[in-house]
Protein backbone atom coordinates (compact mmCIF):
# COMPACT_ATOMS: atom_id res chain seq x y z
CA UNK A 1 0.00 0.00 0.00
CA UNK A 2 1.68 3.39 -0.88
CA UNK A 3 0.11 6.91 -0.87
CA UNK A 4 -0.79 9.16 -3.67
CA UNK A 5 1.43 12.62 -4.00
CA UNK A 6 -1.96 14.08 -2.89
CA UNK A 7 -0.92 12.27 0.89
CA UNK A 8 2.82 13.04 0.92
CA UNK A 9 2.37 16.72 -0.52
CA UNK A 10 -0.52 17.20 1.37
CA UNK A 11 1.15 16.15 5.02
CA UNK A 12 4.38 18.28 3.68
CA UNK A 13 2.37 21.60 2.99
CA UNK A 14 0.34 21.28 5.83
CA UNK A 15 3.81 20.79 7.82
CA UNK A 16 4.87 23.92 6.43
CA UNK A 17 2.02 25.99 7.12
CA UNK A 18 2.02 24.54 10.78
CA UNK A 19 5.84 25.78 11.40
CA UNK A 20 4.07 29.21 10.53
CA UNK A 21 1.26 29.16 12.67
CA UNK A 22 0.12 31.95 14.24
CA UNK A 23 2.17 34.62 11.65
CA UNK A 24 -0.87 34.83 9.53
CA UNK A 25 -1.48 33.58 6.22
CA UNK A 26 1.15 31.93 4.19
CA UNK A 27 0.48 32.73 0.53
CA UNK A 28 0.38 28.91 -1.61
CA UNK A 29 3.65 30.11 -4.04
CA UNK A 30 5.61 30.35 -1.01
CA UNK A 31 5.02 26.90 0.22
CA UNK A 32 5.10 25.77 -3.13
CA UNK A 33 8.35 27.01 -3.54
CA UNK A 34 10.15 26.02 -0.23
CA UNK A 35 8.71 22.30 -0.78
CA UNK A 36 9.14 22.01 -4.91
CA UNK A 37 5.37 21.48 -5.27
CA UNK A 38 3.51 23.16 -7.94
CA UNK A 39 1.44 25.88 -7.08
CA UNK A 40 -1.33 24.48 -9.24
CA UNK A 41 -1.03 21.10 -7.36
CA UNK A 42 -0.94 22.91 -3.91
CA UNK A 43 -4.66 24.77 -4.96
CA UNK A 44 -6.11 21.59 -5.87
CA UNK A 45 -5.30 19.68 -2.45
CA UNK A 46 -6.02 23.17 -0.43
CA UNK A 47 -9.37 23.27 -1.91
CA UNK A 48 -9.93 19.57 0.03
CA UNK A 49 -8.29 20.73 2.59
CA UNK A 50 -10.48 23.51 3.17
CA UNK A 51 -13.83 21.89 2.41
CA UNK A 52 -12.80 19.49 5.51
CA UNK A 53 -11.89 22.51 8.13
CA UNK A 54 -8.25 21.72 8.48
CA UNK A 55 -7.29 25.27 6.79
CA UNK A 56 -8.94 28.49 6.49
CA UNK A 57 -8.35 31.23 3.72
CA UNK A 58 -7.54 34.84 4.16
CA UNK A 59 -8.27 36.84 1.17
CA UNK A 60 -6.76 39.58 -0.08
CA UNK A 61 -3.17 41.12 -0.24
CA UNK A 62 -1.76 39.74 2.72
CA UNK A 63 -3.93 36.74 2.00
CA UNK A 64 -2.96 32.79 2.32
CA UNK A 65 -3.68 29.91 4.47
CA UNK A 66 -3.83 29.69 7.72
CA UNK A 67 -4.73 26.24 10.26
CA UNK A 68 -7.86 25.76 11.35
CA UNK A 69 -6.83 24.41 14.63
CA UNK A 70 -3.66 24.45 16.43
CA UNK A 71 -0.63 22.18 15.30
CA UNK A 72 -1.79 19.31 17.96
CA UNK A 73 -5.26 19.21 17.07
CA UNK A 74 -4.50 18.05 13.85
CA UNK A 75 -3.77 14.86 12.63
CA UNK A 76 -1.45 13.30 10.11
CA UNK A 77 -4.75 10.55 9.53
CA UNK A 78 -6.62 13.66 9.29
CA UNK A 79 -4.57 15.08 6.28
CA UNK A 80 -4.00 12.06 4.59
CA UNK A 81 -7.96 10.39 4.91
CA UNK A 82 -9.31 14.07 3.32
CA UNK A 83 -6.86 13.75 0.35
CA UNK A 84 -6.78 10.15 -0.21
CA UNK A 85 -9.75 8.42 1.28
CA UNK A 86 -9.86 5.35 3.79
CA UNK A 87 -6.86 3.65 4.60
CA UNK A 88 -6.91 0.36 4.18
CA UNK A 89 -5.04 -2.29 2.17
CA UNK A 90 -8.37 -4.33 0.82
CA UNK A 91 -11.45 -3.35 -0.67
CA UNK A 92 -13.53 -5.96 2.05
CA UNK A 93 -11.87 -3.26 4.42
CA UNK A 94 -12.54 -0.44 3.97
CA UNK A 95 -15.11 0.21 6.82
CA UNK A 96 -15.85 -1.58 9.04
CA UNK A 97 -19.40 -3.16 7.46
CA UNK A 98 -18.97 -6.93 6.45
CA UNK A 99 -22.36 -6.88 4.34
CA UNK A 100 -20.05 -5.44 1.50
CA UNK A 101 -18.12 -9.43 1.40
CA UNK A 102 -20.78 -12.84 1.11
CA UNK A 103 -17.07 -14.33 2.44
CA UNK A 104 -16.83 -11.95 5.08
CA UNK A 105 -18.04 -14.42 8.06
CA UNK A 106 -15.69 -17.41 6.56
CA UNK A 107 -12.17 -15.06 5.26
CA UNK A 108 -9.66 -15.52 7.17
CA UNK A 109 -6.97 -12.80 5.21
CA UNK A 110 -9.68 -10.55 5.80
CA UNK A 111 -8.77 -10.37 9.47
CA UNK A 112 -5.62 -9.57 8.69
CA UNK A 113 -6.15 -7.07 6.75
CA UNK A 114 -8.60 -5.35 9.60
CA UNK A 115 -5.19 -5.88 11.61
CA UNK A 116 -3.03 -3.60 8.90
CA UNK A 117 -5.99 -0.96 8.59
CA UNK A 118 -6.33 -0.69 12.46
CA UNK A 119 -2.64 -0.57 12.91
CA UNK A 120 -1.87 2.18 10.22
CA UNK A 121 -5.10 4.24 11.03
CA UNK A 122 -3.66 3.97 14.86
CA UNK A 123 -0.13 5.54 13.77
CA UNK A 124 -1.16 7.86 11.64
CA UNK A 125 -3.88 8.97 14.15
CA UNK A 126 -1.06 9.34 16.61
CA UNK A 127 0.94 11.95 15.12
CA UNK A 128 -0.01 15.74 14.91
CA UNK A 129 1.53 18.66 13.25
CA UNK A 130 2.70 19.37 16.57
CA UNK A 131 4.95 16.18 17.10
CA UNK A 132 6.00 16.61 13.33
CA UNK A 133 7.05 20.39 14.63
CA UNK A 134 9.16 18.77 17.81
CA UNK A 135 10.77 16.39 15.51
CA UNK A 136 11.78 18.71 13.41
CA UNK A 137 13.10 20.96 16.14
CA UNK A 138 14.86 17.88 17.49
CA UNK A 139 16.33 16.46 14.34
CA UNK A 140 18.09 19.96 13.35
CA UNK A 141 18.50 20.61 16.66
CA UNK A 142 17.13 24.50 16.33
CA UNK A 143 14.52 26.92 17.18
CA UNK A 144 15.08 28.22 13.77
CA UNK A 145 12.96 26.47 10.63
CA UNK A 146 14.91 25.69 7.31
CA UNK A 147 11.35 24.42 5.71
CA UNK A 148 13.97 21.43 4.02
CA UNK A 149 11.67 18.49 4.76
Amino acid sequence: MRLSTKGRYGVKAMFDLALSYGEGPIALNNIAERQNISVHYLEQLFASLRKAGLVKSVRGAQGGYVLAERPQDITVGDIIRTLEGPLAPAECVVSDDSNECSRADCCVTRIIWEKIRDSINEVVDSITLQNMIDDYKRMNNKDTYMYYI
